[in-house]
């Protein structure tokens, strides 16, 4: 079984990683970094709204599909 990356499945785990590599950060290096945290978290919160997001545009511009167009 051939697992393909869609630009959804791929944005996922980019913020995922974003999330808790800015978390560790936080707690390791400097409480400053939550603040990559938070902005993580609220770009997701407004392309919930708008539908837009920076990263899918790159995911796209790199090549990756989306869901609906496989």
């Amino acid at each position: 079984m051939q697992t393909t990356f869609t630009v959804e499945r791929a944005l996922r785990m980019i913020a995922g990683a974003f999330v808790m590599a800015s978390v560790w950060l936080g707690v390791a290096v400097s409480p400053w970094f939550l603040a990559f945290t938070a902005f993580v978290g609220l770009n997701l919160f407004q392309s919930a709204f708008t539908n837009w997001c920076p990263m899918m545009a790159l995911l796209r511009k790199a090549g990756l599909q989306t869901a609906g167009s496989r």
